[in-house]
């Protein structure tokens, strides 16, 4: 029973005073005295009017009648008419203070409702949300053009076809592929063929238009046009062979590659090293596969519109500069003595003057921080050649701190311990030791790496540690080249200065410019020793 009367009180407690509905008492009397209104209520139970309104109202309820609540009625007749059983003799009660319809809140509450009784029902009327129409944000085949470009596109279309009633030929189309499509010229062909499916020889106004503005190819960003254009129907990643139709037209129409049209297969071995460099920088998963998202963060397409907008090709440092290709072709042949277009330990040991050591050779011939494409045991192929060259000379760039990580990472937990580096640095120590230069233990030059490096965890660095800081490349400099050690122990003066007043140019980007002059200074010499530029021996094979 005490349980009872406790819900009795929570109930009361929260009671709105009007919906009691009691003439004969105010509202406000209840409020400042709770027990009243709990004794009322209590006493309204009791009767027998409640009593029969609740069992009506529960039969209503079972057969699925409409409620007939009191004080839900709309009218003001009903209000009246279905009145609660009042606890007051008639005539008893004392009257009521007038009451402001203006000054009360509730009042104001009450009336803001359109037909709601005065003695309104305890449940609010929500009026029903609006629907709001969200407007389409996701097209799977780009968004639709706007009205206005649309028209300003087909009426420049019409213009460039009006001559060619017939369609374009692929010769033809340059002017739509850098006009309309906005896109580099040399992927003209590219372009063309994509349209061209059934291999006509000719693209007709109608049939760019469907391509270009019907199918919302103009609306999509370049990454994506050009990803659209260069990738095979049934792929989602773009492969080295995608790149080679564009290579080939940039060769044959680029002003600053025209002295090799008389020398195909030098052309080819271009191509080749121009997109061996791209998927070492842009393909960080490694796996051959360029997809849009590594497309789009990379610098590829800015680096394509500079090389169609500069005459100089060589002024184009990433991927297409053809003096970078030079000195990396001349690098490989120096070292691939039998020119069987593969190299093995014994070459590569002999790069950069006998910089490398041992240790650190084996481990790329393990193909621990990348597998080989020659497909002949214990040979590296050109390819491989490029990936390892890229990395060594440019030790600030993300792919080489990959690459060289993994090979010092000996148990490949993705941390490098002082054991490990130890086992590198040892052979450097008795390299010094062979020249008769004072040995650094290795103790000291690991504080001095932790205090260049500033890892997280002084015990160990990760690759997130070395990532993170501009001299990490000094790090593998220190455990396996022994030359590019001893320059960052002296620190030349020149270079420091070089580097600050360049500082857009990365460490290839240097290195590439020096090799450059070395190797044309050497060929200079050579011509002038034989005599003449335009004789040389077939026999030596040279590369130029």
């Amino acid at each position: 029973m005490g349980g009872m009367d406790a819900e009795v009180g929570r109930d009361v407690a929260a009671l709105d005073p009007d919906l009691l509905q009691l003439s004969e008492v105010s509202p406000l009397a209840l409020k400042q005295s709770p027990e009243i209104a709990q004794g009322l209520y209590s006493q309204w139970l009791t009767l027998p009017e409640t009593s029969r309104l609740v069992k009506s109202l529960i039969e209503d309820a079972k057969t699925g009648a409409p409620l007939n609540v009191p004080g839900s009625s709309n009218t003001t007749n009903a209000a009246a008419g279905t009145s609660l059983p009042s606890m007051f003799p008639a005539g008893s009660a004392p009257p009521l203070s007038p009451r402001s319809t203006s000054g009360s809140p509730r009042a104001v509450r009450r009336g803001a409702g359109t037909g709601v009784s005065s003695f309104g029902s305890p449940l609010k009327l929500v009026s029903e949300p609006m629907r709001e129409v969200i407007p389409q944000f996701y097209f799977k085949y780009g968004r639709p053009p706007p009205k206005e470009m649309k028209e300003h596109c087909l009426s420049r279309i019409d213009h460039l076809f009006f001559a060619h009633m017939d369609g374009l030929q692929i010769h033809e189309f340059k002017s739509i592929t850098k006009d309309i499509c906005k896109l580099p010229s040399f992927f003209s062909s590219s372009l063309f063929r994509k349209i061209d499916v059934d291999c006509t020889g000719v693209v007709t106004r109608d049939a760019f238009v469907d391509y270009w503005v019907n199918s919302n190819m103009m609306t999509r960003d370049i990454a994506t046009q050009i990803f659209t254009i260069l990738k095979q129907p049934d792929r989602k990643y773009l492969t080295q062979e995608d790149f080679k139709p564009v290579l080939r037209e940039l060769l044959v129409t680029h002003p600053g590659l025209e002295f090799l049209q008389g020398t195909p297969e030098f052309q080819e071995r271009y191509a080749e090293t121009v997109i061996y460099r791209i998927f070492y920088y842009m393909n960080r998963s490694g796996n051959g596969q360029l997809t849009l998202r590594e497309l789009k963060r990379g610098n590829l397409i800015a680096a394509m519109q500079h090389a169609d907008e500069e005459e100089d090709i060589n002024k184009v440092l990433r991927y297409f500069s053809y003096e970078h290709f030079y000195v990396i072709y001349c690098k490989f042949w120096e070292l691939d003595t039998d020119h069987d277009f593969l190299i093995d330990k014994e070459n590569l040991i002999r790069y950069g003057n006998h910089a490398l050591t041992y240790r650190i050779v084996d481990r790329i011939f393990s193909q621990i921080p990348r597998k080989f494409t020659s497909m002949v045991e214990g040979k590296m192929g050109y390819e491989d050649f490029v990936f390892f060259m890229l990395s060594e000379e440019d030790k600030s760039s993300e792919p080489s701190l990959e690459y060289w990580f993994k090979c010092i990472d000996l148990d490949g937990n993705g941390i490098l311990t002082p054991n490990e580096m130890q086992f590198f640095y040892e052979e450097q120590l008795h390299r010094m030791e062979c020249m008769a230069q004072e040995p650094v233990l290795f103790e000291d030059i690991l504080c001095q790496m932790i205090d260049m490096i500033a890892p997280e965890n002084e015990s160990y660095f990760t690759l997130r540690d070395l990532k993170g800081n501009k001299l990490s490349g000094n790090v593998f400099n220190i455990l396996f080249n022994l030359n590019k050690f001893m320059a960052f122990e002296t620190r030349d003066p020149f270079l420091i200065r070089q580097e600050r007043e360049e500082p857009t140019l990365t460490e290839w980007d240097r290195f590439a410019h020096r090799e450059y002059i070395r190797l044309s200074m050497e060929e200079e010499a050579e011509d002038a020793s034989n005599g003449s530029g335009d004789v040389w021996d077939e026999s030596l094979e040279a590369p130029f």
